[in-house]
């Protein structure tokens, strides 16, 4: 269920600087998610998608306008307290997972909370948590190595929800990924917004994979066209 707006974006400009020349991704972009959303954008290679994700999850500074999040400009933070932000408020899930091959799947999860306050027991009980959500609480030691893509994909997705933040940034994540394993990931998604009530933004060049969205957001040329899944 939707609520108040968590992502405002008002006239947000992005521009790249290539030697002489000037690269505009957005000139004028705008966007409302409200909290408990769940949004799939698709466009074309270029339209600036993964741009957006950067944006969101405050490892890219908009060039102009603004991006609130419940309610306040992050543009505006410093490195130091836009880290700290992150680290409370996002979590990411990759195409490839991007996992640390020598940790079992316990370390992996329990990356995140390292940047935080939170005691060694603490941090043993989120990740524990984290691990049963996503259904593998009987592979905790094992590597990456010893688990299938979407195994993997689920240790991503523990590592993403284990400090419980309130916006989860998904860039493909089941690009890499077999159909019925895909499905799975994508009802896994559709749970921890349904019944943990985690907002979602998900790239994807799926429709299939973008069906599974509340909504579907198109963007070209740097401006949305809305779509009701």
């Amino acid at each position: 269920m939707t609520g108040e707006a968590l992502i405002e974006l008002r006239g947000v400009q992005k521009r790249y600087k290539r030697g002489d020349e000037t690269l505009s991704i957005f000139d004028d972009l705008n966007l409302t998610i409200p909290a408990g959303d769940f949004v799939a954008v698709m466009g074309p290679s270029g339209s600036g998608k993964t741009t957006l994700l950067n944006m969101l999850g405050g490892l890219d500074r908009p060039t102009g306008g603004s991006i609130n999040f419940a309610g306040s400009p992050i543009e505006k933070l410093s490195e130091s307290q836009l880290s700290a932000w992150r680290a409370a408020n996002v979590g990411f899930i990759f195409q490839f997972y991007n996992l640390m091959p020598t940790m079992t799947a316990t370390r992996n999860v329990e990356l995140p909370l390292l940047l935080t306050k939170l005691s060694p027991r603490d941090r043993k009980e989120r990740v524990k948590t984290a691990l049963e959500i996503v259904g593998l609480g009987d592979r905790s030691g094992h590597r990456p190595k010893e688990l299938s893509g979407g195994q993997q994909q689920r240790v991503a997705i523990a590592r993403a929800i284990v400090a419980d933040p309130k916006l989860l940034l998904a860039d493909e994540p089941t690009g890499d990924l077999d159909r019925t394993t895909a499905t799975e990931i994508l009802e896994m998604l559709q749970l921890l917004n349904r019944d943990l009530g985690k907002t979602i933004v998900m790239v994807t060049h799926d429709p299939a994979a973008a069906k599974y969205a509340k909504r579907e957001l198109h963007l070209d040329k740097g401006e949305f066209e809305e779509r009701l899944t």
